[in-house]
């Protein structure tokens, strides 16, 4: 039998994610490293969701801050959502509450993996872009008790995906355990 290997931002139906809100985004990823000794986490604070559509309405905006950490061949993303407005965050994890959300697929064939969840009966629960990648949270709840992120593959994406994971890579788990994704 083959070794099964993963490779961040690799894409194909894995998952390379695995989400949870929180409601404190930094606190959360300290207490991550604490308790797991996963990290560093990358942090990407007050992320501005304009464009999106939520249950096919226009939002009015979401504002939320992630922190991202490598764990192997998966991910471990905390967010923290700042506004009240409706999300598929508040969908799964009421305000105030913290727990797991979804797992995330990675693909190149965004519009093919989307179709696949939807010929389900599947609800489009958030759709949007950052820039020219596209996202969408798809409410599985019903069936798995989460929801599951689709993201465009996307070479910015890509290079950000891989710079988590060259982070985690021979961390001693004290240096810089929470650090920007993005350099200001």
């Amino acid at each position: 039998m083959l070794p099964i290997s993963v490779t961040p931002g690799q894409v194909g139906p894995h998952f390379m994610q695995a989400a949870f809100i929180v409601e404190d985004v930094e606190k959360a990823a300290l207490a991550w490293v604490a308790a797991t000794g996963i990290g560093p986490f990358f942090l990407v604070p007050h992320i501005q969701l304009n464009e999106a559509r939520y249950r096919g309405a226009l939002v009015d905006g979401i504002d939320f801050t992630v922190a991202i950490a490598q764990s192997g061949g998966v991910q471990v993303e905390l967010i923290q959502q700042h506004c009240d407005n409706p999300s598929a965050y508040r969908d799964t994890v009421p305000k105030g509450q913290e727990g797991f959300h979804h797992f995330c697929i990675y693909t190149d064939d965004y519009d093919a993996v989307v179709q696949r969840y939807t010929d389900q009966g599947f609800a489009v629960a958030v759709a949007g872009q950052f820039g020219e990648m596209r996202f969408c949270y798809i409410d599985t709840a019903p069936a798995l008790g989460c929801m599951m992120e689709i993201v465009e593959q996307d070479e910015a994406q890509t290079a950000a995906f891989t710079r988590i994971a060259e982070g985690a890579q021979g961390w001693d788990g004290v240096t810089d355990p929470i650090r920007p994704l993005f350099p200001a």
